[in-house]
């Protein structure tokens, strides 16, 4: 069956293009029908991020789980791995989170999670969209069985004290001086005051969201304005979260960037040393970095790769037995703890290990040596990888990196553009093969 509505990370879009008023109410009613399992009352709990549209959707989503039986919880504003967790912590059915993650205000998207607390599977997200699909006006719920909407106010605190229990009891950050970026997104509030709590100086940044600059110039997708201001303050890390707070870039005290290779680098190397890992290795996706996989099997850990997304690394996870995986981009799961990336719980971990070491961030955090990586975008569809002309130029660039290296060639499954990922020990040749791949996909475009 084609997929019409969910890509890699739930339905993502336009707002009021692809995500209607309408395609949210139909969602909730489907997912609600869907999650509707034995007898009683059926909760779902429904957090956002910061953009303007999650009013609109928010309140469609409402309209739509309502007309169906089920009593929303609203949360507000919170972080993606917020909405998983008290999905499962307050019995809800389903969960849902509001958000288009680290993409333009523009944007935004519908995550659904089961009351696990887990993304859903292909199957589910395969039955809903039937749904979608299917008038559903003989399925709605009758006037007396309609459902009510609440909303949540002690979130807030019940989050931080999640995220700072996932922590040693006495652990404390004092002594630390953190600049917290939180792109002006969902964790604008609970980062900087969990880091408090811990005893953390904290100097936050991007916590003034107006609906409109939810990743703009700041988060872990722009982490210039953070590097700028650890320079500044001299602090000892920063901390750059992206707009719904499920990923996680670190910037350490020189300013210089520590990716989520080099932060499951740190944890693995971390939880082996302290009998944590639940099997010796971790998951990550085709995209990270070659040096990551050397250093890990100079430790005796292997490093299993799956497809790009978040959800495909917590499916091989779950079905063979790992607890730490995640993704260069700075999605990182610690299994332990979440169901999902959780940006602020990782930091965490990370600044515990640092004062576990009593050592810098700096030398924490330079795990292994990355090889050259040339990733570019290139708006144009995924159907052109399938032309001659493309499939050849892709061909040429394996057989030139050899063993020394690969090439990764994919359309991004949330947004127009085809991602051309290469490295290898020979940097100019890994600019230059991804030089031909792209000129490839646009001269390709041009002549379709």
């Amino acid at each position: 069956m084609t997929r019409n509505y969910f890509g890699t990370d739930g339905i993502r879009g336009l707002a009021n293009v692809k995500i209607t008023p309408e395609l949210a109410l139909k969602v909730g009613q489907a997912a609600g029908l869907i999650f509707q399992r034995g007898e009683g009352r059926h909760r779902v709990v429904i957090g956002k991020d910061t953009r303007l549209s999650g009013y609109m959707i928010e309140y469609a989503l409402v309209a739509g789980f309502t007309s169906v039986g089920m009593d929303p919880l609203l949360l507000g504003p919170m972080p993606t791995p917020a909405v998983a967790m008290l999905t499962r912590s307050m019995r809800a059915d389903v969960g849902v989170m509001i958000s288009a993650s680290h993409n333009s205000f523009e944007d935004n998207g519908i995550k659904l999670f089961g009351p696990d607390g887990h993304k859903l599977s292909d199957d589910i997200e395969r039955d809903i969209e039937r749904l979608l699909d299917s008038d559903l006006s003989r399925r709605l719920a009758a006037s007396n069985n309609l459902g009510r909407a609440r909303r949540i106010d002690d979130v807030r605190a019940r989050y931080i004290e999640f995220a700072k229990h996932t922590l040693p009891r006495n652990m404390s950050f004092e002594g630390l001086r953190v600049v917290i970026d939180c792109a002006n997104g969902a964790a604008y509030k609970v980062a900087p005051e969990a880091l408090w709590e811990l005893g953390a100086e904290v100097i936050a940044i991007g916590v003034e969201p107006d609906g409109f600059n939810i990743n703009r110039d700041v988060g872990s997708t722009s982490p210039q304005a953070l590097r700028a201001k650890v320079r500044e303050l001299r602090a000892d890390v920063g901390i750059a979260l992206d707009g719904d707070a499920d990923r996680v870039i670190l910037v350490d005290e020189t300013g210089a960037v520590v990716d989520g290779d080099q932060v499951m680098a740190v944890v693995a190397q971390s939880w082996r040393e302290q009998g944590l890992l639940a099997k010796p290795g971790i998951v990550a996706t085709i995209m990270s970095n070659l040096g990551l996989e050397r250093h890990l099997n100079g430790l005796g850990l292997t490093l299993e790769r799956t497809a790009v997304g978040d959800r495909y690394v917590i499916e091989r996870m779950r079905a063979e037995g790992y607890n730490l995986g995640g993704e260069q981009s700075g999605h990182v799961i610690l299994s332990d703890y979440s169901t999902t990336g959780d940006g602020l719980v990782t930091a965490m971990q990370v600044l515990a290990e640092a004062k576990r070491q009593n050592r810098r961030l700096s030398e924490v955090c330079h795990c292994f040596e990355p090889l050259p990586q040339v990733l570019k975008s290139v708006r144009v569809h995924g159907r052109l990888l399938e032309k001659a002309s493309v499939a050849g130029a892709i061909d040429s660039a394996r057989t030139q990196l050899g063993d020394n290296g690969r090439i990764i060639v994919r359309p991004s499954g949330t947004e127009p553009v085809v991602r051309v990922m290469a490295e290898g020990d020979d940097r100019d040749l890994v600019e230059t093969l991804v030089a031909q791949v792209c000129n490839a996909l646009r001269e390709s475009a041009e002549a379709a």
